[in-house]
């Protein structure tokens, strides 16, 4: 297992600079700069500005740069706000992390149990409205499906108030990201399940007369977790920190919605600390997703 925990650390570094280096020179290679505005700066003043966040310097130095400036801890001033952007990380992250966490604790509690009924119940009329539905939320956009919500909920029949910071309301947009993958971990679930209710061990331990819910959890369900695990880690950090359309939809103002403001504004230094935290929250995630496998089947051998 240490022999696995080292590759898993040297394949993270590898993708850390991956990412970092894609991020960087692709947001440098794109015309225009931060200091573009509609009425045009003087030349001196943006000579002045550039100078100042090191833009004046080859796109190869700056990289160096701001590597230098991340590992020292300091994750860089906003070229819009002038705030501190760790600080901000770090205050608007917990929203984005409330978010996304009851969702994908709803998909994870509403996909297993969907998915497990579905296949016990395979070609009967359950399945069928399960794999329709499944199906629909897989195909339909979260910024469409949270549109309507608000629409039909808040607007229309308002029976959930609309998101203020004294009265926040998490019902809506954790629905609006929570049935996508739900979906998609109820058809994972029914997939492995019929894969697991097909085995010998079950047959046996059905033909020895066990209670059909002890072979659906003990034996059955244990085993058809693996996909769902496999998915889970990366999920879990793509709904933390991707919620951006959701978020600007109900005006939540998490992470995501500052994500999407740095990148209309060109605010390198705050679309490069969101997407080098994005990166670091889904290796982290997919390394506990890794690590939870030998808790459901210990039967795994990392090496």
């Amino acid at each position: 297992m240490g022999r696995y925990f080292v590759k898993r650390i040297l394949l993270a570094v590898v993708t850390f600079f991956i990412v970092t280096a894609i991020t960087f020179f692709a947001m440098n290679a794109i015309p225009g700069g931060p200091f573009n505005k509609e009425k045009a700066t003087s030349p001196q003043v943006q000579a002045v500005l550039e100078e100042r966040f090191n833009l004046d310097k080859p796109v190869p130095e700056q990289y160096v740069l701001y590597l230098k400036q991340f590992f020292s801890g300091d994750f860089g001033i906003s070229l819009k706000t002038g705030r501190d952007i760790g600080t901000t990380i770090m205050t608007s992250f917990p929203v984005s992390a409330k978010l996304g966490l009851q969702a994908i604790f709803m998909a994870l509690v509403c996909g297993i149990v969907l998915g497990s009924i579905a296949a016990l119940m395979r070609n009967k009329w359950p399945d069928r409205v399960i794999v329709f539905l499944s199906t629909l939320f897989t195909a339909m956009p979260s910024f469409v499906l949270a549109t309507f919500l608000l629409l039909i909920f808040c607007v229309k029949l308002q029976w959930v108030p609309a998101w203020s910071i004294d009265n926040p309301s998490y019902v809506l947009p954790v629905i609006s990201l929570a049935l996508y993958p739900t979906a998609y971990i109820t058809r994972l679930t029914k997939t492995s399940m019929l894969d697991a209710l097909s085995t010998d061990y079950v047959r046996t331990a059905r033909a020895k007369g066990v209670a059909s819910w002890k072979v659906m959890f003990k034996h059955s369900l244990k085993n058809a977790l693996i996909p769902v695990i496999t998915y889970l880690g990366p999920a879990t950090a793509g709904i933390i920190t991707g919620s951006i359309v959701v978020e600007n939809i109900f005006t939540i103002g998490g992470l995501g919605e500052k994500f999407v403001s740095a990148i209309t504004n060109r605010d390198y230094p705050m679309i490069m600390a969101t997407t080098i935290f994005l990166a670091i929250l889904m290796i982290i995630m997919t390394l506990i997703s890794d690590l939870i496998y030998k808790v459901v089947d210990p039967r795994i051998n990392f090496d």
